[in-house]
């Protein structure tokens, strides 16, 4: 039996694979059918409501539509027809009818009057417009970034499947009946108001530009401004590690709009922050000349620059002047001090190629393994936990393979509002009937697509997960003989969680045992599961018991290594997986070696031609530490931003202030370049080509889109130019040089060269071959661990660091928002973003704050015994009883200024999670009259 079916279309015979239809096959035979209502994206079903594809067919009375009509064995289908060319006319003058000319309308170049143009329709005489009488298009301008001019829409519901099918966010529906149909949003709401989550699927899809980009408008958002574009560059999201495939189109050297690309990893999608969050590299505020600090200004850990002219700090100063200044500062420590007292903070917003520069540099020229980036402060303990377990500090599986799994777990993480595209695949997994399991201790929109959606007491992770291993090993849900040929460990497990029944647990995780034991039967009883953990994990003190946990738990039920299975931890920055597998941070070389280990040592210091620090580097939180004791005397900092991510802010500023050299490579004045001695102007994400390694072990090229502006440079050539005034004898004359040599020492990358890279922009790692696609599924026979074997660590219960006590009763944690991200230096310059969320919040449930006697829209202080900060109270239903939420991206609001600066013993990763804290109302300001 065959899945090929013949037939004849326009006099040819033709071949459809099972489940195509005839429009399918006319695309593939290069001929072309008009369309509107059908999406040709990932994703998308047809849905055959406009009747622009009529064709016809040999022994039908009436026409059909070809995108939902499947051909049959013999059918013969003329799409070239007198009949059916004046039955696409029609539909199209009857709609056109209905819309304002093609220039005065929203948009002159949407594929609604491409297709018109092309059949010689440019409105219609014959018949009324439904706006020539009382009826008056809805025009909606609430969203900052999206324009709804409804004269324009032919009610073709691709909109609506767009945003509840592709999306899966369900705010657009159909309202109204017959030609008064019409999209609305929510209960009929202004789009800016409604819960959009301004995602721009729906314009992405749009075939009219009912709904389009104000980015192309004009300032009324009626019509079409920008009409052409100078360049369109294939290239990558700047932000979370999803690693979205962009298209980005430039006029007069600006962005002017963001399309998804068909990646392996968004297939089309984006979020929010990666469709209109680009015009922070376009920001009046982008650092263009290099600065020196003026020997008025002393340097102060309370400094806030915020409104203060730079040039009063600083003064502008030539390239030549700079570099040598911030060359012979850290010449002079390493001279006087040693090596150890220097230190970098690298950046994992930056490309691969600049962070194994970055590592070098200090490895090489400063002569310390003193070098780290914000992994430290995301998934430092679930890499310590995954090198100990399974021999790798990468996932196992892509998030895509939640298509693919029977039991999705997510844990510690909120992939709507951190990883929007990613999340996607979980929700459209649930609608297909998956069992979805959200653990989390605050509420979350992933709930709603839950089969389990468990609501823990924060700080008792190991608690539920042991309560999980527990159920597994009495119940005998494991995997035998998986753990047999596989697994060490499995008999110490099994004497740890004894004690850690459902039932004896209850009362500390705030779940009752029954719930418990279901979760763990459905997760260990389905035929793949796979577990996705975000910081909500990592940033513990426990942080490394967790993910032991969680490790544990796949070992166990064999749960690894096969589609659909397997270890996610959902990266936070677009290239945190790249920075770390190319050895910036202080314990490893590139692919994770370790820079203690003598062979391995011998090996770089042959190949770099360089004596090399014996001993691992601090860590971030410990490199600030040191500034304290007189350790660290000087730093370079490239794209890192630690006076707003470090915990217990106030100390972190202070050791920067401290450090008798600073030197900050950066394109904004960051609240770290307060501190500097000299700041240089660098590139941003727009502007840079080299690779870059999301969340799946996607390595991806990212090509530039943008000039320079002013005097900034490249930022891999700032490096090598402080690396030759350091005495390095570096020579690189393009980007491409670069991971060559990086290529050579990291194994993981071996068959994907640069120019395979370039050509098919995105490769997962390991490949088995120079035309082999790469392993989406790592650990199919075992684990790179020295016996081959996956290793279990047991957890036991260990409390939070610092508890809620009457004196400070809440709890605090912090995150992430939709719209921001990280520190906020780029989404607070995006002004579409910074429009939805102008303000540092701070979000309590509406009860506690009733409670409490406080007033939603009040300014509140959050205090902690590290500090007092103000922020805006928010009610959000979703903050547990006893909790206070703040995002740590407002520097007004810098949650953390309050945060705990302990660390897990394992990961060195700070307790971002858990706090104590209190709240108090502060008088209302009273604004002067003008």
């Amino acid at each position: 039996m065959t899945d090929k079916i013949e037939f004849t279309l326009d006099g040819k015979t033709v071949v459809a694979d099972k489940g195509e239809t005839i429009w399918d096959v006319a695309k593939r035979e290069g001929t072309r059918i008009p369309h509107l209502c059908h999406v040709d994206l990932p994703g998308y079903r047809p849905d055959g409501n406009c009747r622009a594809c009529m064709v016809e067919i040999g022994g039908e009375r009436v026409l059909a539509a070809s995108c939902i009509r499947k051909p049959a064995a013999g059918m013969v289908v003329k799409t070239d027809t007198e009949r059916a060319k004046k039955s696409r006319e029609m539909v199209f003058e009857l709609l056109a009818s209905n819309m304002r000319s093609a220039d005065a309308g929203p948009d002159s170049q949407s594929n609604f009057w491409q297709w018109a143009s092309s059949m010689g329709i440019a409105g219609s005489d014959r018949f009324a417009s439904k706006f020539d009488g009382h009826e008056v298009a809805e025009f909606d301008i609430t969203n900052p970034a999206i324009a709804v001019n409804l004269d324009a829409c032919i009610a073709c519901g691709a909109c609506v499947r767009a945003c509840r099918e592709v999306q899966v966010n369900d705010v657009i529906g159909m309202a109204d009946r017959g030609g008064h149909t019409i999209p609305v949003f929510d209960m009929h709401d202004p789009m800016g108001l409604s819960t959009c989550v301004t995602c721009g699927e729906c314009v992405q899809a749009c075939p009219t530009g009912a709904l389009f980009e104000k980015t192309l408008m004009d300032k009324a958002g009626k019509s079409r401004a920008v009409q052409d574009f100078d360049k369109v560059v294939d290239s990558l999201c700047p932000y979370c590690g999803v690693g979205c495939q962009t298209s980005v189109a430039v006029k007069d050297n600006r962005i002017v709009q963001i399309d998804g690309r068909n990646g392996f990893a968004n297939e089309n999608r984006l979020c929010v922050k990666g469709r209109f969050g680009f015009d922070y590299a376009m920001s009046p505020d982008r650092l263009t000349k290099p600065l020196i600090r003026r020997d008025d200004a002393p340097k102060s850990g309370e400094a806030d620059l915020r409104g203060v002219d730079p040039l009063t700090i600083f003064r502008e100063a030539t390239w030549e002047e700079a570099l040598a200044l911030a060359a012979d500062g850290l010449k002079k420590i390493r001279a006087q001090h040693g090596g150890r007292a220097l230190a970098g903070f690298g950046s994992a917003k930056g490309s691969n190629e600049e962070a194994y520069l970055f590592q070098k540099l200090v490895r090489q020229g400063f002569g310390t393994n003193n070098v780290d980036h914000c992994t430290r402060l995301c998934h430092a303990s679930s890499v310590a936990a995954l090198m100990e377990g399974v021999g790798s500090g990468a996932v196992s599986a892509p998030f895509t393979d939640a298509l693919k799994a029977e039991c999705i777990m997510v844990i510690g993480a909120r992939p709507t509002t951190n990883h929007p595209v990613a999340a996607t695949f979980f929700k459209q997994a649930a609608k297909r009937g998956a069992k979805l399991i959200v653990i989390d201790p605050r509420g979350q929109d992933l709930m709603r697509h839950a089969t389990y959606s468990l609501r823990f007491r924060a700080g008792s992770d190991v608690a539920l997960l042991n309560s999980f291993l527990h159920t597994i090993i009495e119940e005998k849900l494991y995997d035998e003989q998986y753990i047999q040929a596989n697994v060490s460990g499995f008999e110490a497990l099994k004497a740890k969680v004894k004690d850690f029944s459902p039932e004896a647990m209850e009362e500390v995780v705030g779940i009752d045992a029954v719930t418990l034991r279901d979760v763990a039967r459905t997760y260990a009883k389905a035929e793949s599961s796979i577990i996705f953990w975000g910081m909500g994990i990592s940033q513990h003190t426990h942080g490394t018991d967790n993910s032991r946990c969680l490790i544990a738990l796949a070992l166990i039920t064999g749960h690894v290594g096969r589609p659909g299975t397997g270890l996610h931890p959902l990266r936070g920055q677009n290239n945190v997986q790249g920075a770390s597998d190319v050895g910036l941070i202080p314990m490893y070389y590139p692919d994770y070696k370790s820079v203690e280990n003598l062979d391995i040592r011998g090996q770089y210091e042959n190949f770099w031609g360089q004596t090399l620090d014996p001993k691992r580097g601090l860590t971030v939180v410990e490199i600030i530490d040191d500034i304290h004791a007189g350790g660290i005397k000087g730093m370079y900092i490239m794209g890192e931003n630690p006076a707003m991510s470090d915990p217990d802010q106030h100390h972190a500023r202070a050791a920067l202030a401290m450090l008798e050299h600073l030197v900050v490579q950066d394109i904004f004045l960051t609240e770290t370049a307060w501190h500097a001695d000299v700041v240089l102007p660098a590139s941003a994400h727009a502007e840079k080509l080299g690779t870059y390694t999301n969340t799946n072990r996607q390595v991806q090229l990212g090509r530039p889109a943008l000039e320079l502006p002013g005097d900034a440079r490249q930022d891999w050539e700032l490096i090598v130019d402080l690396a030759k005034r350091l005495g390095l004898d570096w020579n690189y004359s393009h980007i491409s040089e670069v991971y060559t040599e990086m290529a050579r020492v990291m194994p993981s990358l071996k068959y994907i060269s640069w120019d395979r890279i370039a050509r098919e922009d995105s490769v997962i790692y390991p490949a088995d071959g120079e035309d082999v696609p790469g392993n989406e599924i790592v650990f199919t026979s075992g684990f790179p661990t020295t016996d081959g074997r996956g290793r279990i660590v047991p957890a036991d219960l260990l409390p939070p660091d610092e508890v809620p006590d009457e004196e400070y009763p809440l709890v605090l944690t912090t995150g992430r928002m939709l719209e921001h991200w990280h520190t906020g230096a780029m989404t607070r310059r995006a002004g579409v973003l910074d429009a939805i969320e102008p303000q540092g919040i701070a979000a309590m449930n509406p009860y506690e704050i009733e409670r409490r006697g406080l007033s939603i829209g009040d300014m509140i202080s959050v205090e902690t015994r590290r500090g007092t900060i103000e922020a805006i109270l928010r009610a959000d239903r979703e903050v547990a009883d006893g909790m206070v939420f703040m995002p740590f991206c407002f520097n007004e609001s810098p949650a953390n200024a309050l945060t705990n600066p302990m660390l897990d013993p394992f990961g060195k990763i700070p307790e971002f999670k858990y706090c104590a804290a209190r709240v108090a109302s502060l008088p209302r300001r009273v604004e002067a009259a003008e």
